[in-house]
């Protein structure tokens, strides 16, 4: 096998195996349960792309970034996101009215696929799978098969998330879903500022 391809195969691999459980699935999830899949898997993708370029042509560069100020910025924007949400989830009740009549995508495909392309590229920073790109594209020294190896992991991923988001949407109440990925964007917030503020 061409050292091109193994490069490919092996970062695809590894990222693949990495994101599965990762942050990144999760919050393609909760994106997908909140908007419509098509502008939620362009915005993720969007992302990722530039993050796997990124990666890809920087190499272990990458890991002398200051983790600290990565880790604050990822903490932030996690945070906004979680107000955003706790406050539409708790507001249907107040309201009197229920979203889940209509189901997610109330809002335009640009607002949509920008709302997602902010927290996947915001939650990519330091992470393992771009970590991991930066070290294999170091390592084989062909940053663009391991930049797509890369991208077509995550993209994998990512299309996993939509699908198993779009039937949670179709089965559970909008604010009840609201209520539960702002508390996981929550969690997330906490779990970067921890290692902003003691890592």
């Amino acid at each position: 096998m061409a050292p091109e391809l193994i490069a490919l195969a092996t970062a695809f691999a590894i990222v693949f195996l990495a994101e599965l459980p990762d942050k990144t699935m999760v919050a393609t999830l909760v994106l997908t349960t909140r908007y419509r899949a098509w502008p939620v898997f362009a915005g993720v993708t969007a992302a990722f792309a530039i993050q796997c370029v990124v990666a890809a042509t920087f190499g272990g560069v990458l890991t002398l970034l200051p983790d600290r100020v990565v880790a604050g910025v990822v903490a932030a924007l996690f945070g906004v996101g979680a107000f955003l949400l706790l406050k539409e989830g708790f507001s249907k009740d107040e309201d009197g009215t229920d979203a889940s009549a209509n189901g997610p995508g109330q809002v335009t495909f640009w607002r949509a696929a920008l709302t997602s392309f902010g927290v996947l590229f915001a939650a990519e920073w330091g992470d393992a799978s771009q970590l991991a790109t930066a070290a294999l594209s170091a390592r084989y020294a062909s940053p663009v098969f391991v930049g797509l190896g890369a991208f077509l992991a995550l993209v994998t991923v990512a299309a996993i998330a939509v699908l198993v988001g779009r039937k949670i949407a179709t089965r559970i109440p909008t604010h009840l879903i609201q209520r539960v990925s702002g508390f996981v964007f929550a969690a997330f917030a906490l779990v970067a500022l921890w290692q902003a503020v003691g890592g």
